[in-house]
Formats: structure tokens, C-alpha cells, sequence
């Protein structure tokens, strides 16, 4: 089942790195209390991802975060060191890579989508949302190779 507008983030546990290294992040944890600007990419370093998705959000951080949004995070089924290095040569520093390094988090979500073709296997689908205290309020789930709707101007234009 895909998840939608009003419902509660599924319980799942991805990795950001830290100046410690790899850390264990609680998705009941870290949305709880807090309004999270959420987006999905099929992969780091892949065309769009790198030259329209990400930079969108860095782009537009002042301005969600001027709406009332506390964080601004991307995930993808990559790992976390992959996001490390994608953040550091993209200049994301507004922006915290979660790693769905099995894709567990886009599985529970029913965002996932068949990236073999390209020789990605299982991917999440490319998405935006918007996350308060745990629940989903905006949901922007693309066409299979599209990007429109989970742009970043198109979450602010939401709030």
C-alpha cells in the first residue's frame, strides 16, 4: 500500500553520516515534533537528481525554512557514504542525506520502482512530501521519468 496524505511515516531506520561516522536514524524519532521537508531521488549522482532535484531544494531552503519547515532532508537507496560525498561535491550543506541503503524505508512508503533496465534494481520512486510531527500533510509522487511535481517550489507553493 503507497502511502498518502494523512497518513503516518512507517517506522524504519536509515543512516546519515555524522562527523563520527554512520549513524542509526529512527524515522519515529527524527520526524516527530518537527516539520520536515522530505524529498526521494532514484539516485545520487544520476542527470536529474544532480542537476534539477537536489539543487532545487538547496536553492529553496531559505524560503521553506521561512514557511516554518525545521529540516530539509533527501533519501535514496544508496548508501550513506555514496550521500556523504554526493552532498559534499553538490554543496547540499542545507540539506541531510538519509540513506535507504536496502530500500526498507521506500518499501514501507510503497514508493519503490523497478530500476533494472537502467542497472539500478530496486529504486524509490522520485518524490517530495511534507512531514509534520510524523504525519504526511503534502505528498508529490512523479510519473516514471518525470520531474515535476516533487520540485521544491512546488512543496513551498503548498505552504
Amino acid at each position: 500500500m503507497t502511502i498518502s496524505v494523512g497518513d503516518r511515516i512507517p517506522s524504519s531506520t536509515l543512516v546519515k553520516v555524522t562527523p563520527d561516522g554512520p549513524d542509526q536514524v529512527d524515522t519515529a524519532s527524527y520526524f516527530a515534533g518537527r516539520t520536515v521537508a522530505l524529498f526521494a531521488v532514484p539516485g545520487a549522482y544520476t542527470p536529474t537528481c544532480s542537476a534539477k532535484h537536489l539543487p532545487g531544494f538547496v536553492a529553496q531552503a531559505d524560503a521553506l525554512k521561512a514557511k516554518g519547515v525545521d529540516e530539509i532532508a533527501c533519501t535514496a537507496v544508496n548508501d550513506a557514504f555514496v550521500l556523504d560525498a554526493w552532498s559534499k561535491s553538490s554543496g547540499a550543506d542545507g540539506v541531510t542525506m538519509l540513506a535507504d541503503g536496502n530500500g526498507d524505508f521506500a518499501k514501507a512508503l510503497g514508493l519503490t520502482m523497478d530500476g533494472s533496465k537502467f542497472g539500478m534494481g530496486t529504486r524509490s520512486q522520485r518524490y517530495a512530501m511534507l512531514v509534520e510531527d510524523g504525519v504526511v500533510k503534502q505528498l508529490h509522487v512523479e510519473a516514471p521519468g518525470e520531474f515535476k511535481v516533487s520540485t521544491a517550489e512546488n512543496l513551498l507553493a503548498g505552504l
